[in-house]
């Protein structure tokens, strides 16, 4: 077996891997952006069962390290790709990322978007503190933005 040429055919590994980078990024997608900016120990142990479980779909019957690195290229290259698209198109940006969501307007939660978010009220407070905001009523806007990190704009700021 030589190292660098991959045990599968060249095609096949290129699409095994572009699958699994499009699988990831709609799930992703769809899992929403509090879980990317809030990582709990949970979150962890999911994101790391998921990477080994598609490892072998991503390989396929390859332990090659030329295949390996094929795999890792296509991923890449479509990260690339994805992200220049986002940048030109606003429609394609509008499918790929997330949009940010107010979830406390002067001084009012939005319960409703705290739901959409599945953010609970015991998560936004100790968010908040962890922003230096004793209260929510103390805030003219929060903002949970697309990385799923909190924005908060105190009261007495300049509107946006």
């Amino acid at each position: 077996m030589n190292l660098l040429t991959p045990d599968i055919p060249v095609l096949e590994k290129v699409l095994r891997s572009a699958v699994v980078y499009l699988f990831l990024l709609v799930a992703f997608r769809l899992a929403g952006k509090r879980q990317l900016g809030q990582m709990t120990a949970f979150d962890l142990v999911v994101l790391l069962i998921i990477s080994n479980v598609v490892q072998n779909a991503l390989i396929g019957n390859d332990n090659s390290l030329g295949g390996g690195l094929l795999g890792a290229t296509v991923i890449l290259l479509l990260n690339a790709l994805v992200a220049w698209l986002t940048f030109r198109h606003k429609r394609v940006e509008r499918v790929v990322e997330q949009t940010p969501t107010v979830l406390v307007k002067h001084g009012q939660i939005l319960r409703d978007n705290l739901r959409r978010e599945r953010l609970s009220l015991p998560e936004l407070r100790a968010a908040l503190r962890r922003e230096g905001v004793v209260s929510h009523r103390n805030v003219r806007y929060v903002i949970l933005e697309e990385d799923g990190h909190l924005s908060v704009i105190a009261r007495g700021s300049a509107s946006a």
